[in-house]
């Protein structure tokens, strides 16, 4: 009940953020795409959460779990919020006067794409049970080398990529996605101290490299 009562808090805190966001500085709630987007971001967001709380309550507590130890990750989280927070709101002033509006078209396809990295996210939430949202070596924690870890060392940054460059399509907004461009980048930095602090502690990481090479994209990088 205390997991479940956190998550909701958490849950619903990240629905009121999101929304005054968007739709203060759009000025209106009568505005479709930040409708659409908030419905594809938090109604498969709730069904997940709900689903851990019962299959895996462990793995739901440390995705709750944001407080970050290694310095270089607060850096991350930093840059990540700062651009949240200047795209969302980018977004919603793009829709109120009317700067640059992406066809209906591009939104769709785009929430099209969102919904199906989302399902990529959820199997690799199902393939590694130790994913965290800080960077950190639990106890008994094990390398997992199937599935989409067989192809890619970081299967989730790939699909929170997809993820994240799509939410401002979604939002009708190029402006907003110049802006989430730079997630790539920031995610870079994350995964060169993230396997750092992996091959110093997990047993079986430095194998599992030279087994997977590529980090992100397949045959790229």
């Amino acid at each position: 009940m205390k997991l479940f009562c956190e998550a909701i808090i958490k849950f619903l805190m990240g629905v009121l953020v999101v929304g005054l966001l968007i739709f203060i500085p759009a000025g209106t709630i009568n505005y479709y795409n930040g409708l659409l987007f908030m419905a594809i971001l938090f109604i498969p967001m709730f069904i997940a959460g709900i689903i851990m709380l019962f299959v895996s309550p462990k793995l739901l507590r440390s995705r709750l779990d944001a407080k970050e130890k290694e310095k270089e990750q607060k850096e991350v989280v930093l840059f990540s919020a700062l651009m949240f927070v200047s795209g969302f709101v980018i977004a919603g002033l793009n829709f109120r006067y009317k700067w640059i509006i992406l066809p209906d078209a591009v939104s769709i396809v785009a929430a099209i794409i969102f919904i199906f990295a989302y399902a990529m996210y959820a199997e690799v939430l199902r393939e590694n049970a130790y994913l965290s949202r800080t960077i950190g070596v639990t106890d008994n924690q094990k390398v997992i080398d199937t599935g989409m870890y067989g192809i890619v060392r970081h299967p989730m940054y790939m699909t929170t990529i997809i993820l994240f460059l799509m939410m401002p399509l979604v939002l009708g907004s190029i402006i907003s996605f110049i802006i989430f461009l730079i997630y790539p980048f920031i995610i870079a930095k994350r995964i060169k101290n993230e396997e750092k602090v992996l091959e110093r502690d997990l047993k079986g990481y430095k194998e599992y490299k030279k087994k997977v090479k590529y980090k992100l994209i397949p045959f790229i990088w």
